[in-house]
Protein backbone atom coordinates (compact mmCIF):
# COMPACT_ATOMS: atom_id res chain seq x y z
CA UNK A 1 0.00 0.00 0.00
CA UNK A 2 1.47 3.46 -0.88
CA UNK A 3 -1.12 5.05 1.93
CA UNK A 4 -2.91 3.79 4.59
CA UNK A 5 -5.98 5.57 4.72
CA UNK A 6 -6.84 3.63 7.89
CA UNK A 7 -4.87 5.18 10.36
CA UNK A 8 -4.97 9.01 8.35
CA UNK A 9 -1.96 9.23 7.49
CA UNK A 10 -1.56 12.40 4.95
CA UNK A 11 -2.28 11.86 1.49
CA UNK A 12 0.52 13.47 -0.36
CA UNK A 13 -0.27 16.01 -3.78
CA UNK A 14 0.44 13.42 -6.25
CA UNK A 15 -1.68 10.76 -4.97
CA UNK A 16 -4.29 13.42 -4.39
CA UNK A 17 -4.89 13.90 -8.25
CA UNK A 18 -5.97 10.08 -8.45
CA UNK A 19 -9.52 9.15 -7.58
CA UNK A 20 -11.99 6.52 -8.59
CA UNK A 21 -14.87 6.48 -10.87
CA UNK A 22 -17.29 4.43 -9.08
CA UNK A 23 -20.09 4.06 -12.24
CA UNK A 24 -18.83 0.35 -12.07
CA UNK A 25 -19.96 -0.05 -8.08
CA UNK A 26 -23.10 -1.12 -7.95
CA UNK A 27 -23.81 0.11 -11.52
CA UNK A 28 -26.06 -2.32 -12.34
CA UNK A 29 -28.37 -0.19 -14.58
CA UNK A 30 -24.79 0.93 -16.69
CA UNK A 31 -23.69 -2.08 -16.46
CA UNK A 32 -24.29 -6.27 -16.83
CA UNK A 33 -22.93 -8.83 -14.47
CA UNK A 34 -21.60 -6.41 -11.70
CA UNK A 35 -21.77 -7.69 -8.03
CA UNK A 36 -22.25 -5.48 -4.95
CA UNK A 37 -20.08 -7.66 -3.33
CA UNK A 38 -17.05 -6.64 -5.66
CA UNK A 39 -18.47 -2.99 -5.77
CA UNK A 40 -17.62 -3.07 -1.57
CA UNK A 41 -14.37 -4.42 -2.17
CA UNK A 42 -13.10 -1.97 -5.05
CA UNK A 43 -13.95 0.61 -2.72
CA UNK A 44 -11.98 -0.80 0.35
CA UNK A 45 -8.81 -1.25 -2.10
CA UNK A 46 -9.38 2.29 -3.03
CA UNK A 47 -9.34 3.78 0.05
CA UNK A 48 -6.52 1.67 1.60
CA UNK A 49 -4.47 1.93 -1.89
CA UNK A 50 -4.80 5.82 -0.44
CA UNK A 51 -6.97 6.79 -2.93
CA UNK A 52 -9.66 9.77 -1.36
CA UNK A 53 -11.46 10.89 -4.19
CA UNK A 54 -14.85 8.61 -4.67
CA UNK A 55 -16.74 10.01 -7.93
CA UNK A 56 -20.30 8.86 -8.14
CA UNK A 57 -23.89 9.94 -9.07
CA UNK A 58 -27.76 9.19 -8.36
CA UNK A 59 -27.69 7.20 -11.96
CA UNK A 60 -25.24 4.91 -11.49
CA UNK A 61 -27.71 2.13 -10.16
CA UNK A 62 -30.00 4.36 -9.16
CA UNK A 63 -28.87 5.29 -5.68
CA UNK A 64 -26.85 1.72 -5.10
CA UNK A 65 -23.65 2.96 -5.59
CA UNK A 66 -23.93 5.92 -3.07
CA UNK A 67 -25.26 3.24 -0.48
CA UNK A 68 -22.40 1.31 -1.18
CA UNK A 69 -19.52 4.12 -0.40
CA UNK A 70 -21.60 4.88 2.38
CA UNK A 71 -21.56 1.59 4.16
CA UNK A 72 -17.70 1.55 3.41
CA UNK A 73 -16.85 5.15 4.78
CA UNK A 74 -18.24 4.23 7.97
CA UNK A 75 -14.86 2.11 8.69
CA UNK A 76 -12.47 4.80 7.89
CA UNK A 77 -11.41 8.76 8.67
CA UNK A 78 -14.18 10.60 6.94
CA UNK A 79 -11.75 13.41 6.92
CA UNK A 80 -9.43 11.71 4.81
CA UNK A 81 -12.36 11.32 1.85
CA UNK A 82 -13.44 13.20 -0.50
CA UNK A 83 -16.95 12.14 -2.11
CA UNK A 84 -18.68 13.85 -5.44
CA UNK A 85 -21.76 13.05 -6.46
CA UNK A 86 -24.14 13.97 -9.04
CA UNK A 87 -27.75 14.45 -9.92
CA UNK A 88 -29.89 15.79 -12.15
CA UNK A 89 -32.17 12.99 -13.74
CA UNK A 90 -35.53 12.72 -11.95
CA UNK A 91 -37.15 9.70 -10.78
CA UNK A 92 -40.62 10.97 -10.90
CA UNK A 93 -40.37 12.21 -14.51
CA UNK A 94 -38.40 9.37 -16.50
CA UNK A 95 -35.11 9.98 -15.35
CA UNK A 96 -35.23 13.37 -17.43
CA UNK A 97 -32.94 16.30 -16.32
CA UNK A 98 -33.77 18.64 -13.37
CA UNK A 99 -32.28 21.50 -12.21
CA UNK A 100 -35.14 22.92 -10.76
CA UNK A 101 -33.75 24.61 -7.14
CA UNK A 102 -36.24 22.89 -5.40
CA UNK A 103 -35.23 19.26 -6.90
CA UNK A 104 -31.43 20.16 -6.11
CA UNK A 105 -32.14 20.31 -2.64
CA UNK A 106 -34.01 17.19 -2.46
CA UNK A 107 -31.67 15.62 -4.14
CA UNK A 108 -28.47 16.48 -1.66
CA UNK A 109 -30.59 15.52 0.86
CA UNK A 110 -31.01 11.95 -0.58
CA UNK A 111 -27.70 11.43 -1.74
CA UNK A 112 -26.68 12.46 2.26
CA UNK A 113 -28.95 9.83 3.69
CA UNK A 114 -27.45 7.04 0.98
CA UNK A 115 -23.83 8.00 1.87
CA UNK A 116 -24.67 8.23 5.49
CA UNK A 117 -22.38 11.29 5.78
CA UNK A 118 -23.46 14.95 6.91
CA UNK A 119 -21.53 16.43 3.93
CA UNK A 120 -20.69 16.39 0.64
CA UNK A 121 -17.23 17.10 -0.87
CA UNK A 122 -18.40 18.09 -4.25
CA UNK A 123 -22.05 18.13 -5.63
CA UNK A 124 -22.12 17.82 -9.75
CA UNK A 125 -25.10 19.31 -11.60
CA UNK A 126 -25.04 16.04 -13.40
CA UNK A 127 -27.16 16.89 -16.58
CA UNK A 128 -28.43 20.50 -17.96
CA UNK A 129 -32.14 20.53 -18.63
CA UNK A 130 -33.58 22.61 -20.86
CA UNK A 131 -35.17 25.58 -19.09
CA UNK A 132 -33.84 26.22 -15.51
CA UNK A 133 -31.48 29.43 -15.31
CA UNK A 134 -28.18 27.44 -14.31
CA UNK A 135 -27.32 30.45 -11.87
CA UNK A 136 -30.35 30.13 -10.48
CA UNK A 137 -29.70 26.05 -9.95
CA UNK A 138 -26.29 27.03 -8.51
CA UNK A 139 -27.65 29.56 -6.36
CA UNK A 140 -29.72 27.01 -4.61
CA UNK A 141 -26.67 24.72 -4.40
CA UNK A 142 -24.73 27.58 -2.78
CA UNK A 143 -27.64 28.15 0.13
CA UNK A 144 -26.53 24.43 1.21
CA UNK A 145 -22.79 25.45 0.70
CA UNK A 146 -23.30 28.01 3.27
CA UNK A 147 -25.11 25.43 5.37
CA UNK A 148 -22.66 23.37 5.00
CA UNK A 149 -24.71 20.10 3.62
CA UNK A 150 -22.28 20.29 0.79
CA UNK A 151 -18.14 21.86 0.45
CA UNK A 152 -18.10 22.64 -3.61
CA UNK A 153 -20.68 23.47 -6.36
CA UNK A 154 -19.83 21.50 -10.16
CA UNK A 155 -21.20 21.21 -13.04
CA UNK A 156 -20.82 18.42 -15.64
CA UNK A 157 -21.76 18.05 -19.37
CA UNK A 158 -22.27 21.72 -19.38
CA UNK A 159 -21.59 23.40 -22.29
CA UNK A 160 -19.13 26.26 -21.89
CA UNK A 161 -21.83 29.07 -22.54
CA UNK A 162 -23.97 27.14 -20.01
CA UNK A 163 -20.91 26.97 -17.54
CA UNK A 164 -20.56 30.46 -17.89
CA UNK A 165 -24.20 31.40 -17.07
CA UNK A 166 -24.42 28.97 -13.96
CA UNK A 167 -20.84 30.62 -12.77
CA UNK A 168 -22.67 34.12 -13.16
CA UNK A 169 -22.10 35.09 -9.40
CA UNK A 170 -18.67 33.26 -9.32
CA UNK A 171 -19.81 30.40 -7.18
CA UNK A 172 -19.31 26.78 -9.51
CA UNK A 173 -16.02 25.51 -7.90
CA UNK A 174 -15.32 21.95 -10.51
CA UNK A 175 -16.58 21.06 -13.82
CA UNK A 176 -16.61 17.46 -14.94
CA UNK A 177 -16.66 16.80 -18.39
CA UNK A 178 -15.74 14.15 -20.70
CA UNK A 179 -11.81 14.53 -21.22
CA UNK A 180 -8.66 12.46 -23.15
CA UNK A 181 -6.34 12.42 -25.13
CA UNK A 182 -8.60 11.40 -28.08
CA UNK A 183 -11.26 13.72 -26.92
CA UNK A 184 -9.07 16.83 -26.45
CA UNK A 185 -12.18 19.80 -27.11
CA UNK A 186 -12.38 20.84 -23.87
CA UNK A 187 -8.76 22.21 -24.26
CA UNK A 188 -9.32 24.48 -26.34
CA UNK A 189 -13.28 25.16 -25.59
CA UNK A 190 -13.60 25.09 -22.25
CA UNK A 191 -10.27 24.96 -20.35
CA UNK A 192 -9.20 28.90 -21.14
CA UNK A 193 -12.42 30.06 -19.33
CA UNK A 194 -12.39 27.88 -16.35
CA UNK A 195 -8.12 28.97 -16.01
CA UNK A 196 -9.19 32.51 -16.38
CA UNK A 197 -12.16 31.63 -12.98
CA UNK A 198 -10.00 29.64 -11.19
CA UNK A 199 -12.33 26.32 -11.51
CA UNK A 200 -10.86 23.11 -11.76
CA UNK A 201 -11.37 20.44 -14.13
CA UNK A 202 -12.13 16.70 -13.77
CA UNK A 203 -12.00 14.69 -17.02
CA UNK A 204 -14.12 11.59 -17.10
CA UNK A 205 -13.77 8.71 -19.33
CA UNK A 206 -9.71 8.99 -19.16
CA UNK A 207 -9.08 5.64 -20.73
CA UNK A 208 -11.69 6.17 -23.36
CA UNK A 209 -13.41 3.31 -22.73
CA UNK A 210 -10.59 1.41 -22.45
CA UNK A 211 -9.52 2.08 -25.86
CA UNK A 212 -6.09 4.11 -24.26
CA UNK A 213 -5.59 0.70 -22.10
CA UNK A 214 -3.47 -0.56 -25.20
CA UNK A 215 -5.70 -4.05 -24.82
CA UNK A 216 -6.63 -3.52 -28.57
CA UNK A 217 -5.29 -4.32 -31.97
CA UNK A 218 -5.43 -2.90 -35.31
CA UNK A 219 -8.24 -5.31 -36.41
CA UNK A 220 -10.87 -4.03 -33.19
CA UNK A 221 -11.51 -0.44 -35.10
CA UNK A 222 -15.05 -2.07 -35.36
CA UNK A 223 -15.73 -1.83 -31.71
CA UNK A 224 -15.29 1.33 -31.41
CA UNK A 225 -18.40 3.37 -33.52
CA UNK A 226 -17.17 7.02 -32.46
CA UNK A 227 -13.88 6.92 -34.26
CA UNK A 228 -13.09 6.60 -37.94
CA UNK A 229 -10.68 4.15 -39.35
CA UNK A 230 -8.19 6.80 -40.04
CA UNK A 231 -9.09 8.15 -36.15
CA UNK A 232 -8.23 4.20 -35.23
CA UNK A 233 -5.19 4.21 -37.18
CA UNK A 234 -3.42 7.02 -35.73
CA UNK A 235 -4.46 6.41 -32.50
CA UNK A 236 -2.92 2.20 -32.87
CA UNK A 237 0.25 3.96 -33.73
CA UNK A 238 0.38 6.51 -30.89
CA UNK A 239 0.06 3.80 -28.58
CA UNK A 240 2.93 2.01 -29.86
CA UNK A 241 4.60 4.83 -29.05
CA UNK A 242 3.64 4.95 -25.89
CA UNK A 243 4.07 1.15 -25.43
CA UNK A 244 7.99 2.27 -25.31
CA UNK A 245 7.70 4.67 -23.10
CA UNK A 246 5.72 2.44 -20.86
CA UNK A 247 8.88 -0.45 -20.88
CA UNK A 248 11.35 1.83 -20.04
CA UNK A 249 8.82 2.35 -17.00
CA UNK A 250 8.35 -1.36 -16.23
CA UNK A 251 4.74 0.22 -16.76
CA UNK A 252 1.19 -0.42 -18.58
CA UNK A 253 0.23 1.42 -21.50
CA UNK A 254 -2.97 2.36 -19.08
CA UNK A 255 -0.60 3.03 -16.10
CA UNK A 256 1.69 6.10 -18.28
CA UNK A 257 -1.40 7.34 -19.84
CA UNK A 258 -2.59 8.24 -16.35
CA UNK A 259 0.28 9.41 -15.35
CA UNK A 260 -0.05 12.03 -17.97
CA UNK A 261 -3.34 13.06 -16.43
CA UNK A 262 -2.04 13.14 -13.36
CA UNK A 263 1.13 15.39 -14.08
CA UNK A 264 -1.18 17.42 -16.37
CA UNK A 265 -1.71 20.84 -14.16
CA UNK A 266 -4.83 21.60 -15.90
CA UNK A 267 -6.25 18.28 -14.68
CA UNK A 268 -7.80 18.37 -11.07
CA UNK A 269 -7.67 15.32 -10.04
CA UNK A 270 -8.43 12.06 -12.96
CA UNK A 271 -11.33 9.38 -12.17
CA UNK A 272 -10.77 6.14 -13.99
CA UNK A 273 -13.21 3.04 -13.02
CA UNK A 274 -12.90 -0.09 -12.09
CA UNK A 275 -14.75 -3.20 -11.57
CA UNK A 276 -12.11 -5.22 -9.55
CA UNK A 277 -10.14 -4.82 -6.69
CA UNK A 278 -6.97 -5.85 -9.18
CA UNK A 279 -7.86 -2.80 -11.64
CA UNK A 280 -7.73 -0.09 -8.38
CA UNK A 281 -4.40 -1.76 -7.49
CA UNK A 282 -3.57 -1.21 -11.23
CA UNK A 283 -4.27 2.09 -11.59
CA UNK A 284 -2.79 2.96 -8.30
CA UNK A 285 0.57 1.90 -9.92
CA UNK A 286 0.54 5.01 -12.19
CA UNK A 287 1.55 7.22 -9.10
CA UNK A 288 4.94 5.41 -9.42
CA UNK A 289 5.52 6.41 -12.48
CA UNK A 290 7.34 9.61 -12.64
CA UNK A 291 7.12 10.95 -16.27
CA UNK A 292 10.10 13.27 -17.23
CA UNK A 293 8.98 16.37 -18.79
CA UNK A 294 10.47 15.12 -22.02
CA UNK A 295 8.54 11.71 -21.86
CA UNK A 296 5.12 14.19 -21.06
CA UNK A 297 5.65 16.43 -24.04
CA UNK A 298 6.03 13.53 -26.39
CA UNK A 299 3.34 12.10 -25.02
CA UNK A 300 1.06 15.10 -25.91
CA UNK A 301 2.52 15.12 -29.28
CA UNK A 302 1.88 11.52 -30.39
CA UNK A 303 -2.08 12.60 -29.81
CA UNK A 304 -1.65 15.97 -30.93
CA UNK A 305 -4.20 14.88 -33.87
CA UNK A 306 -7.28 15.17 -31.54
Amino acid sequence: MLINQSNGTTIDDKAAKLGIGTNKVGGHNLFDNLNDQDGYDVIKEALDSGISMLDTAYMYGLGRSEEIIGEVIKHYPRENIKIATKAAQDPDNNLVPNNDPVFLKKAVADALIRLQTDYIDIFYIHFPDDKTPKDKAVAALNELKQAGKIRAIGVSNFSVEQVKEANKNGQVDYVEDHYNLIARQAERVLWPYLKEKHIKFVPYFPLASGLLTGKYTINDSHKFKNVTSEQFKIIMSALAEVAIIAKNHEATIAQIILAWYIKNPEISVVIPGARTPSQVASNVAALTVDLSEIEYQEIDNFFNKF
